[in-house]
């Protein structure tokens, strides 16, 4: 896969390479979107199907193939290339607010309690008291998969607290009501659209065209990147959902999927350190799930160093030194190559001109090759968005997840469950043995929703579920 060009040659990536994660750095204009569509371009047509994000806008030109222009001859004279075959790309446009994409939904159990928190920024009493809750859903069958059945299980703690035992009777009514608080933000913003069913299937990321060309699948993010919490919590998820659902495959000719992450920097700010451990190990292990990782954002420093070393493929673009904060990135991301002994590394990354990088891939033996200066590759479909914004509705509506996703649906989960036990509750209870013939005689709506809950989650009442690193629910 041709991804780079000199004058003296080509630079290639090694799909079987790819899975060993990456690194895409830059300063603001310098051609990091451009690289990033490259890479996705290259890695369809090699059958990996790519999970991306929109931020600014202007990566629907997928669905388009590329023009010419006296400005791309210029660009095609100064790399050494005579034409290029522009043509389109198999794409599928994801939005979580299901404004300009399909919407992708997460069940509230699905997302659990870690992430939850993650999302919400609550502290570590109030994290500690979220667990607690899904705890109690846990034993009591109470199957969490929207917004309001979150809601309903707070209130229902709140309201019966004293009746109830063990820990749950010494929850602080002044957390659950922070909780309450922070949900009812949450509502407000619209982000409760993100939680019910149908739940997204994961398995829907690896798909292809009929041709074999793997699917770009691209996240609408100019909405959801203005909340850095929702953005970098819903990215985590995704990821944890990968880990979690996909079957080992060890070492493959070339990955089953490229994940990247841009705007990188959102995703570690705050991040606790529990989790920061947590997603290393993410990092460490998903590469055996056949998933590769790409990290973009305008400065290594924004990655942690843990993570970084687990970033075998690297595209350096120029970033500008003016500060000591600055021109000590500089320095890092020329530490992090193997020294090319005809330029200064250091001094290169400084001078570099907009769609030009410095490249270091992995070998076949996975050692990183000596950096090379060099232009990216131009892209083959449409630089920018699309021309009119009627195309990417029109390919929306012939989608096949169309049907799958479009519409939503309310099961009967904890919301029903407590509104039902909240009806149908007797005035008293006279003896045991009524309580005994009763239970004999019929069961309670509740009881008839928690046997059906065990049912389909695959577990027991009583019984905590099953959850991954991140706290996704295992299926």
């Amino acid at each position: 896969m041709e991804i780079g060009i000199n004058v003296s040659k080509k630079i290639s990536m090694n799909p079987k390479m790819i899975n060993r994660h990456g690194l895409i750095t830059g300063a603001t204009g310098t051609g990091k979107t451009v690289t990033l569509k490259v890479l996705a371009e290259a890695f369809s047509e090699e059958g990996i199907p790519v999970f991306m994000q929109d931020i600014k806008g202007d990566l629907t030109g997928f669905i388009e193939p590329g023009t010419h222009s006296d400005k791309f001859q210029k660009r095609l004279e100064q790399i050494g290339l005579e034409s290029v075959a522009f043509t389109t790309y198999p794409t599928t446009f994801w939005d979580i607010f299901g404004e300009e994409g399909h919407p992708i939904r997460a069940t509230v159990s699905d997302m659990g309690p870690l992430m939850l928190s993650k999302l919400l920024t609550l502290n570590d009493v109030q994290t500690s008291v979220l667990y607690t809750i899904f705890k109690f859903a846990d034993e009591n069958g109470l199957l969490l998969l929207d917004f309001k059945d979150l809601l309903a299980i707070l209130g229902h703690i709140t309201e019966s607290g004293s009746k109830l035992e063990g820990q749950y009777k010494s929850i602080s009514k002044a957390t659950l009501g922070a909780i309450h608080r922070k949900l009812i933000i949450m509502e407000q913003e619209g982000i409760e659209h993100f939680f019910g069913e149908p739940a997204f299937d994961i398995h829907d990321l690896l798909t292809f065209d009929n041709m074999g060309h793997g699917m770009i699948h691209v996240l609408e993010s100019s909405k959801l990147s203005t909340n850095p919490s929702l953005y970098s919590t819903f990215l985590l998820w995704l990821l944890s959902e990968l880990f979690e659902d996909l079957d080992e495959v060890g070492d493959l000719d070339k990955p089953r999927l490229v994940f990247f992450f841009d705007e990188a920097h959102l995703i570690f700010k705050d991040m606790s350190k529990s989790l920061l451990d947590k997603f290393e190990q993410i990092v460490k292990l998903i590469r055996s799930k056949g998933v590769g990782i790409y990290f973009i954002t305008q400065n290594p420093l924004d990655i942690p160093e843990s993570v970084l070393a687990q970033l075998g493929n690297r595209i350096q673009h120029a970033l500008r030194a003016y500060t000591p904060k600055e021109q000590k990135a500089v320095r890092v991301a020329a530490d992090t190559f193997r020294q090319n002994e005809a330029f200064d590394t250091a001094d290169v990354i400084s001078n570099l001109g907009v769609g030009e990088a410095l490249i270091s891939f992995l070998d076949e033996k996975g050692i990183p090759s000596i950096v090379e200066r060099a232009y990216i590759m131009p892209p083959k479909s449409k630089i920018g968005p699309v021309a009119e914004q009627e195309a990417v509705i029109k390919h929306i509506n012939m989608s096949y997840f169309k049907n799958k996703y479009n519409q939503s649906y309310d099961r009967h989960s904890a919301y029903e469950a407590l509104k039902e036990k909240a009806l149908h509750t007797q005035d008293s209870i006279n003896t045991k043995e009524e309580a005994k013939k009763s239970v004999r005689k019929t069961d309670s709506p509740l009881d008839r929703f928690m046997k059906s809950t065990a049912s389909s989650i695959g577990t027991h009442v009583g019984r905590s579920l099953i959850r991954g690193i991140l706290g996704s629910l295992k299926k």
